[in-house]
């Protein structure tokens, strides 16, 4: 019989390791630790997620919405950001109290049938992420070294060696790698907004939601836009994985305390996505919107009209600059999700290699195409339509997590609460509806 007390070794497992190779690696301080320290080392996977949540993906719906409607848009992103927030905690939950990540679960408690189409739903869920990723990545290399276009889109091939090469220096450089990006991004939309000098009543109005935002049909598609770009599905299947690449004490009280740092890191790490994502949508609104450039859609456009709008010409580069970082952040934790997705649906265990190689090429192709035949146009709408295909997707990974971490036999004592249980059904309704609504519009 169990007692409840901690120990350092980890439970039988019924199934196989999420992510074996990083499986339970990063080591946890004991109960003498102070706070500080503890944070420490549950600190890192938050910032993984967050990282999805300020993809290219994200800049060109950003983009759009600002320079359209100015701030009024910011009410959609902060509102992402909060169902984000409480997503992301379940999905830390679901790894930390069950062993499984996501995909494992669904593959436990899902007929086949429901399974396989779960899996290929979120395979074209990351294939649209990483379309985002490639795209993004290869309009920086033209904007920063002149690179034409095809050539920047069959380069990223070899962001997956890059991956492979941070991972086998452990988990925890390859979180470092990602957050020294982060805060190249943070400080380059510091440096912009402060050359933009926004108005503050505006961005604080532009925080209330107006009925305008679902009654406007063109407003509406860019506000699905934000919320696919923001809470991304292959990001609840990442989370429930590298949480446990952390070795917390498998008794009640270690998944209490894994499950309190770990929402905490997510948190924290969502606010830094929080104030990249609304800086790129106040960017846009006072300096393209304010000018009655409403029209401005496209990351090239944006790069070519911030220095001569700004009156300094390192705002261009610093943009691109940080574009650069944001794609080679995203494909990281994309194909990480690529590898999980398939291991935890179909229990098939590919090289690491083999499977990103897949994952990327299957976002190659399309851009190559679209890059080709309709140049930079294409891939801005390109870029936009990816991030819409991603919140039609969205509802098939909410929902069966909310039902997983809702289920007492699942969960025991970490089961969601009656509030937190009714709050995420409410997040899983609100995404239903809005796409349903942008469905009916389309039509």
């Amino acid at each position: 019989m169990a007692t409840g007390a901690d120990t350092t070794e980890a439970p039988p497992r019924l199934t196989a390791a999420s992510l074996p190779e990083s499986f339970r690696t990063v080591h946890i301080p004991g109960q003498g630790a102070g706070f500080w320290r503890k944070f420490g080392a549950f600190a890192g996977p938050g910032y993984l997620v967050a990282v999805g949540y300020m993809d290219p993906g994200n800049w060109a719906t950003d983009l759009a919405g600002g320079s359209a409607f100015g701030y009024t848009l910011l009410s959609v992103i902060l509102l992402s950001n909060m169902m984000a927030m409480v997503l992301q905690a379940l999905a830390a939950k679901l790894g930390i109290v069950t062993g499984l990540d996501l995909a494992q679960a669904c593959r436990a408690h899902y007929r086949p049938p429901v399974r396989i189409a779960l899996w290929v739903l979120c395979e074209f869920a990351i294939i649209a992420c990483d379309l985002a990723e490639v795209i993004g990545t290869a309009i920086a290399l033209q904007l920063l070294f002149g690179m034409p276009l095809v050539w920047g889109v069959c380069l990223t091939a070899l962001d997956v060696l890059l991956i492979l090469m941070l991972q086998q220096f452990g988990f925890r450089k390859l979180e470092a790698f990602i957050v020294a990006l982060l805060i190249i991004i943070a400080g380059c939309f510091a440096f912009e907004l402060a050359l933009s000098s926004p108005s503050l009543s505006a961005i604080a109005s532009g925080l209330i939601p107006r009925a305008e935002i679902v009654t406007n049909p063109a407003m509406l598609y860019i506000a699905i836009g934000i919320l696919g770009a923001t809470v991304m599905p292959h990001n609840l299947y990442l989370h429930s994985s590298i949480v446990q690449t952390r070795r917390f004490a498998p008794g009640p009280s270690g998944k209490r305390e894994a499950i309190r740092f770990a929402t905490l890191d997510s948190s924290i790490a969502l606010g830094l996505a929080l104030f990249i994502n609304a800086a790129i949508l106040i960017l846009a609104a006072s300096t393209f919107h304010a000018a009655g450039r409403t029209d401005v859609g496209e990351i090239q456009q944006a790069h070519e009209l911030l220095g001569p709008m700004l009156g300094v010409g390192a705002a261009s580069t610093l943009f691109a600059v940080a574009l650069l970082a944001s794609g080679q952040n995203s494909t990281i934790t994309a194909t990480l999700a690529g590898q999980i997705v398939m291991e935890g649906f179909l229990n098939l265990r590919l090289p690491a290699w083999l499977r990103r190689m897949v994952t990327r090429l299957l976002a190659i192709v399309p851009a190559v195409l679209v890059a080709s035949h309709y140049g930079i146009s294409g891939t801005a709408k390109l870029l936009v339509l990816s991030q819409v295909v991603l919140s039609f997707q969205l509802p098939f990974a909410v929902v069966p997590l909310v039902r997983f971490t809702s289920d007492r036999k699942l969960m025991g004592e970490f089961v969601n609460q009656r509030v937190l249980k009714a709050l995420a059904y409410g997040i899983s309704a609100t995404i239903i509806a809005l796409n349903l609504k942008l469905l009916s519009s389309l039509v």
